[in-house]
């Protein structure tokens, strides 16, 4: 069920799974018991990746989210020039608790026909 990334805010983070490097999926699993998942369904010529995390993804654990934005680019960040684009985003989620600051950047390439975006969504109601 599709949901707006900014309902984590207020919310404590008990466990992540697949947060790494190529990873095509994020799970968050919540002190409330509720479980969030950021994905992308994967069709025929696209690649929506965790391309980077920045800040420690344990700082996010046991303390309440105080940010949980998200934000997509068709430009590339600073110092980042893949070695061929035709289609692409960049999405990024941003974390912040007492006791740290995180980003998870995604990016998403294409042909151009398909889809490069990720999806949020409650796993659990």
């Amino acid at each position: 069920m599709s949901a707006e990334f900014s309902e984590l805010k207020g919310q404590t983070v008990a466990a992540i799974d697949g947060l790494e490097i190529g990873s095509d999926f994020v799970i968050f699993k919540m002190t409330n018991g509720a479980e969030y998942r950021m994905y992308h369904n994967r069709d025929c010529c696209e690649s929506v990746r965790v391309e980077d995390v920045s800040g420690d993804p344990a700082d996010l654990i046991g303390s309440p989210l105080t940010l949980a934005e998200a934000e997509t680019s068709d430009e590339n960040p600073e110092g980042v020039t893949p070695e061929y684009q035709d289609s692409f985003t960049w999405t990024f989620y941003r974390f912040a608790t007492a006791k740290g600051f995180v980003v998870i950047r995604w990016y998403g390439e294409s042909n151009g026909y398909y889809g490069e975006e990720v999806y949020f969504e409650r796993v659990t109601p």
